[in-house]
């Protein structure tokens, strides 16, 4: 993990603000979902990216009832049947 010498205090809600600089170099535009992930003493905040509910596969997804499943998963769930 990179450092980027950037501290800000988290406010009496619990928020933070996210610097303009890392913003613009992520690609973080308001509205942009956000996904929190814990690591012993570690936060990481990622910029969320629907996967396969059933393999995490972010491979040729389609979309069914709100969710998105990999070609692949839906072809081993066939086998299943």
């Amino acid at each position: 993990m990179k450092a980027t010498g950037v501290v800000r205090q988290v406010d009496e809600l619990g928020r933070i603000v996210l610097p303009v600089e890392i913003r613009k170099t992520k690609n973080i535009d308001k509205g942009t979902p956000v996904e929190f992930f814990v690591d012993e003493d570690s936060i990481v905040l990622k910029k969320y990216e629907p996967a396969c509910t059933f393999t995490g596969s972010l491979d040729d997804l389609v979309e069914y009832n709100g969710r998105k499943v990999s070609k692949k998963a839906i072809i081993e769930l066939a086998k299943l049947i």
